[in-house]
């Protein structure tokens, strides 16, 4: 499974903020749409991703408030992205190895999705139950063993 068979099932809404923004609105956002993320873009470029965790460090730093902090001061600004071929283990094991949670998906420089840790618990799942009511049915269809002849 790729990045791309991901994106096709979860849909293309995207959002977006700029690193320019202050970080009070960024974290309406989130709220409102009751997302885990936004990637950060200046001048149709990645150059960032907010998330929850980076709003967190930010409030412990700052005394529990953003007051007039703008994006920039918050985000990451050296994701780990992936590109729309890129096979889910090793999405998996990239986002294992750097604690990522969202991966903005590139093609070349355009923006094509983000993908959550989530996103791919959930297609690795239903891979699986795919693949065991395969097994199911290939059981259910076996033809049943003759009783061995008596000796």
């Amino acid at each position: 499974m790729k990045v791309s068979d991901i994106l096709r099932l979860k849909g293309n809404t995207l959002y977006t903020v700029s690193p320019d923004e202050p970080l009070a609105r960024a974290v309406e956002t989130m709220a409102e749409k009751d997302i885990g993320s936004l990637v950060v873009m200046e001048h149709g470029d990645l150059v960032g991703m907010l998330t929850f965790r980076e709003v967190i460090q930010m409030l412990v730093r700052n005394g529990g408030g953003v007051g007039t902090m703008l994006v920039r001061t918050a985000m990451d600004d050296a994701p780990v992205t992936c590109t729309l071929e890129t096979d889910m283990d090793e999405v998996r094991r990239m986002m294992l190895g750097c604690h990522a949670r969202y991966m903005p998906v590139m093609d070349q420089r355009m923006l094509m999705g983000v993908v959550s840790f989530y996103d791919v618990a959930k297609a690795v799942v239903d891979s699986q139950n795919f693949e065991n009511r395969l097994l199911k049915a290939y059981i259910r269809d076996w033809p049943q063993e003759e009783t061995p002849p008596a000796h």
